[in-house]
């Protein structure tokens, strides 16, 4: 079992699945991970959680799912089956749930960049992947905590063209101080020339990060983040309470997304992004689709040198990418995660901000069709095949 605490031989990089690219430009897909249990629930949707839960009820499941989760997992195994050259890393403890996480990614030949962490635990989540209901967490962040700019080694950074870092409202020191581990990473990994990659997570707002000044770690943060790729769920919690705490009331128990507007809801929330520092701003907005904005030239040539991106191609770029319509829908987890997966391996091989949104809506579109993260991913190619063929969008 390979990982950076003990000295044992590297596990051989087995490919997911054969016949992927191999790429020129490396990157980290670093943060929080976990091992995700999703009990499966009888297919009968339901328009509320209250219609199936309820105390005292005994409800006869099918067989449980367990998957590595978090972005790492999520968004780094994604890159790797599009076929990113790509390193994991983050943190477990030295128990049954991190050996089972250790295993999984020693199976897909990436557990070297693992750290674990004895005496802690290894951060779970049980997923509520109701019909009809948007997801329930219940999540211990367990080793996430202690994850620190550090952990990452130096001679990782200088060869990367790009670092993903995926989650910090779940990894109590990244957000403490004001975010001053995860600007200290951001910094390290500009200098070394290297694109830098930022995605958040739902926040628990009784949670110590529920109290964190997220707007303020934010504006310290972004003028380091070349692309920063958050739900509008979570840049909403963060930006806006008092626009967040609407939102709710006019969903009225229902998925946020379906009550956003473009215009009234989502763009203002950009325009805090722009202004705070962000370069490329990609906000997943649920099944309805990604809403898009990039920086102007000058300041996307800030950009890691090392990932070649054209910034007279990327400028001056806004537009909303509406979904594709999937072959069935099993469970969101991980849409989101293997949408930027996409995304970001469409960047690292130089494709067009346009052709990487549509990768990238494809790739969720793809991902909900399964109860994990990857089972139902299609390579590239047979994703642009589907697209050029007409794959219809939901409107």
């Amino acid at each position: 079992m390979a990982h950076r605490t003990v000295k044992k031989p590297c596990a051989p990089d087995l490919p997911i699945k054969p016949g992927v690219r191999t790429m020129k430009k490396k990157a980290i897909a670093a943060g929080h991970i976990c091992l995700d249990i999703t009990p499966v629930f009888p297919n009968q949707p339901v328009e509320r959680l209250d219609e199936l839960l309820q105390p005292g009820k005994l409800i006869h499941m099918e067989e449980a799912d367990v998957h590595t989760g978090g972005s790492v997992a999520n968004t780094g195994l994604a890159m790797k089956f599009f076929g990113a050259d790509v390193t994991l890393m983050g943190k477990t403890g030295s128990d049954p749930f991190g050996s089972m996480v250790r295993t999984i990614l020693q199976g897909h030949g990436v557990s070297d960049g693992m750290l674990v962490a004895e005496g802690e635990s290894t951060s779970y989540s049980v997923v509520l992947a109701v019909p009809g209901i948007d997801r329930i967490f219940l999540h211990n962040p367990g080793a996430n905590d202690t994850f620190c700019a550090s952990d990452i080694p130096e001679e990782a950074l200088k060869e990367a063209a790009l670092l993903h870092f995926g989650y910090p409202p779940l990894m109590a020191e990244m957000y403490r101080n004001q975010g001053e581990e995860l600007v200290k990473l951001m910094k390290r990994a500009k200098e070394h020339g290297a694109a830098t990659s930022l995605d958040m997570a739902a926040v628990d707002p009784s949670s110590e990060a529920g109290k964190a000044d997220w707007q303020s770690i934010l504006s310290r943060v972004l003028p380091y983040v070349d692309f920063f790729v958050p739900s509008v769920e979570e840049l909403c919690y963060m930006l806006d309470r008092e626009r967040f705490d609407s939102w709710q009331v006019r969903a009225a128990g229902r998925d946020l997304t379906e009550i956003l507007s473009i215009e009234e809801d989502v763009r203002p929330l950009a325009d805090q992004c722009m202004e705070l520092g962000a370069k490329v701003l990609v906000i997943k907005c649920g099944a309805p689709g990604m809403y898009y904005r990039t920086a102007d030239r000058e300041r996307l040539l800030a950009t890691g040198e090392k990932l070649e991106l054209d910034p007279e191609a990327w400028a001056d770029k806004e537009g909303f990418e509406k979904s594709y319509v999937p072959d069935r829908i099993l469970s969101g987890t991980g849409a989101g995660d293997t949408s930027i997966a996409a995304f970001l391996t469409a960047v690292l091989e130089g494709n067009s901000l346009e052709d990487c949104m549509r990768l990238s809506a494809a790739a969720g579109a793809c991902c909900v069709t399964s109860y994990d993260a990857l089972s139902g991913l299609e390579s590239f190619d047979s994703l642009r095949a589907r697209i050029a063929a007409g794959w219809a969008k939901n409107e």
